[in-house]
């Protein structure tokens, strides 16, 4: 007989066998919740701060702009600049949540619904085409985390997000995300990307341009519109109608924008005739805020550059060293380096300088650091240190073979006149005009070597400076800089200027750091400065600077020239720009024979003068000032022998009246008083 099934027993085993798969689920779910604690644990143990994000100072950059605010350097670690929330346009944060982030404003920091719709698509997809990051999430992994792609990172930008979310508000996250993320084309932020797409600040954008950003930040390379226009224009028209479907505009607005033409910036050209100008700019920043402030402290340098007159500048110094070789016959490989500073007399504000022929064969720049001989264009220092004594331009001095003794044992000194003559009585007005140096040297015996050095230190010398007679000879070694600077109490009536590169520096917060302020100190008095810039006008018009003359405006300067032509220098000047040039060889030889300042330097100093804009065209005459007729031979007053007088100016209170004089100066001149 047949046995029976047992129905009540296969139910059971039935029930046993499900009573255990679901301890087994039990189990594993238990297993997973531990393991899962243990790691959230052990990563949250080793996650970083959130509360650094609470001073949010990324690297940014610095840009150095001329005296009308253009800019004509950048300089960074990354290209970015900080602009706070408040300054965007009110669309700006929102095309990027509509595009990145739509539930962004509800959300704690992590989107579930996004996640499991990412998920759902990219498992429809077969792959991993969609994320569901937010925008906290984005600003965790860029911020806080490494660009490693593991589930344990994953697991740390949620947990960080979250936090985000609670430390920092909706618009402080926006603001954080906005300046850091990338845009392409080495911008880092929205408002690099806004002057590098568009060529302006952030503030500025249109609702067009702001789309066009906002679609980047998700692929910038495969959506630049330098590269693929046609893709650039679909993710605008998706940020577009994102924007429109979350409310944020209408339709219609959508549609204008997507229609409007687009204004594309153009990369900044790299000015090479300012690099200078503008690498003295940024040494002075390193010595004085460090390398970190340079480079990445996203400060705002105001500088006196003069961009067009730095142009001209530098074809000035080109076209003078080409006609310098012309002159020696010499190949283009071996030419000698040339240097220029123009500057304004009132302000010391530099307007151009070339420190060289090449910058990119040599930073070193020969206007500033190169401590040359300057010879004879030093000479006004000690005329006009004489002057504030007891000598006039009037004065004589015995131009005469001389020997002075020489120092510590050396052979003595037989100093000789450029054209190896002697021309007997002088005055000093002759002598400057021309050059004399055995009239200059007996001037600076008989007045002291102090009060000379003492003057020119107060003229913004800072150079060590000879202690003997050779100072009147310029002996003692200057940068083309500090003479050009100190020039300028001559021509701004005895009131010295400083050089002046930069106005204002500002940090990233719109803190000044340092502002220029005028300091122009009266180091010479007016009739003094005057009476030199007389003096010099005559250099010009008759004397050794005859190569700088044909200005519309008046014009005074000196040349200079140093023992076998090693140095050719001019400065000369106006009523408000001060110019130096120089021209030499660095490895100090001979510029050839006759290459004087007169001949190498005047007529660059004339090229480049010609290009300055300007508005007076005389000096200034101060009223204790009056012009006499003097005999030249004697630096006598006598009216009677007008024809053969030089007229020249005389300080009221120091009047050369000789004891033949016919008549009282007063019966002669009824206006003298």
């Amino acid at each position: 007989m047949a046995a029976q099934n047992n129905p009540q027993k296969g139910q059971n085993r039935t029930l046993s066998h499900i009573h255990l798969s679901l301890y087994l689920l039990f189990i594993a779910f238990l297993l997973t919740v531990f393991i899962g604690t243990v790691m959230f644990l052990f990563v949250s143990l080793n996650i970083p701060d959130v509360g650094s994000l609470t001073e949010y100072n990324p690297p940014a950059t610095t840009v150095i702009l001329d005296r009308y605010g253009k800019q004509v350097d950048r300089i960074f670690t990354e290209n970015r600049y900080v602009i706070p929330y408040d300054k965007m346009p009110e669309q700006l944060p929102l095309a990027f949540v509509a595009a990145e982030d739509a539930r962004f404003f509800q959300h704690a920091g992590v989107d579930a619904w996004s996640i499991l719709r990412a998920l759902l698509h990219n498992i429809s997809k077969g792959g991993r085409g969609q994320g569901g990051s937010t925008i906290t999430q984005q600003v965790a992994r860029s911020l806080l985390l490494s660009p490693e792609k593991t589930y344990t990172r994953k697991i740390k930008e949620a947990i960080l997000a979250y936090k985000i979310d609670k430390t920092l508000s909706k618009k402080e996250i926006l603001h954080i995300y906005l300046n850091q993320i990338y845009f392409g084309e080495g911008a880092h932020g929205v408002d690099a990307a806004a002057r590098v797409y568009f060529d302006k600040r952030a503030e500025q954008l249109n609702l067009a341009e702001i789309a066009i950003l906002a679609g980047l930040p998700q692929a910038p390379s495969r959506y630049s519109p330098f590269k693929h226009f046609d893709l650039t224009k679909k993710r605008q028209a998706y940020v577009l109608n994102r924007m429109a479907e979350e409310g944020y505009i209408t339709p219609t607005m959508a549609r204008k924008a997507y229609d409007q033409t687009l204004l594309w910036g153009a990369p900044l050209e790299r000015d090479d005739d300012s690099r200078y100008f503008i690498q003295y700019v940024k040494n002075y920043i390193q010595n004085k805020y460090g390398t970190d402030a340079l480079v990445s402290g996203g400060l705002t340098v105001e500088t006196t550059l003069d961009q067009e007159l730095q142009k001209y500048a530098a074809s000035a110094v080109s076209r003078g060293v080409a006609k310098w070789a012309v002159r020696q016959t010499r190949k283009s490989t071996d030419l000698p380096q040339a240097a220029l500073v123009a500057m304004e007399s009132e302000t010391g504000h530099v307007r151009a300088v070339v420190g060289g022929t090449d910058f990119d064969k040599s930073q070193f720049n020969r206007a500033t650091q190169a401590k040359r001989q300057p010879g004879s264009s030093f000479k006004p220092i000690v005329y006009a240190a004489a002057l504030q004594t007891n000598f006039t331009p009037a004065s004589i001095i015995i131009d005469e073979p001389l020997e002075l003794p020489g120092s510590n044992g050396a052979s003595s000194w037989q100093p000789q006149n450029f054209s190896e003559e002697f021309y007997g009585p002088t005055t000093i007005s002759t002598a400057l005009i021309h050059s004399r140096n055995i009239v200059t040297i007996k001037l600076l015996q008989e007045m002291g070597i102090d009060p000379a050095r003492r003057l020119a230190r107060a003229l913004g010398i800072a150079s060590p400076m000879m202690k003997n007679l050779s100072l009147a000879l310029g002996s003692s070694e200057v940068t083309l800089l500090e003479l050009t600077g100190a020039y300028t109490a001559f021509a701004n009536q005895g009131k010295r200027s400083l050089p002046v590169f930069i106005t204002r520096i500002i940090d990233r917060n719109g803190k000044i750091l340092e502002q220029w302020q005028a300091d122009g100190e009266q180091v010479l008095d007016e009739e003094t400065a005057f009476q030199i810039t007389h003096i010099l006008k005559n250099a010009i018009a008759e004397g050794t600077g005859r190569n700088a003359g044909g200005l519309p405006q008046e014009s005074a300067g000196k040349t200079g020239t140093t023992d076998k032509y090693r140095d050719a220098w001019f400065i000369g000047y106006t009523p408000e720009i001060v110019c130096g040039v120089w021209l030499g060889f660095d490895r100090r030889e001979s510029l050839g024979t006759n290459e004087t300042g007169g001949k190498a330097c005047a007529p660059v100093w004339l090229d480049f003068m010609q290009h300055v804009p300007y508005k007076q065209t005389k000096f200034a005459v101060p009223e204790n000032i009056v012009f006499l007729p003097i005999t030249p031979e004697t630096g006598a007053f006598d009216p009677s022998n007008l024809d053969r007088s030089t007229w020249l100016p005389f300080k009221k209170d120091m009047l050369p009246w000789d004891t033949q004089t016919p008549a009282p100066a007063e019966e002669v001149f009824p206006g003298l008083k």
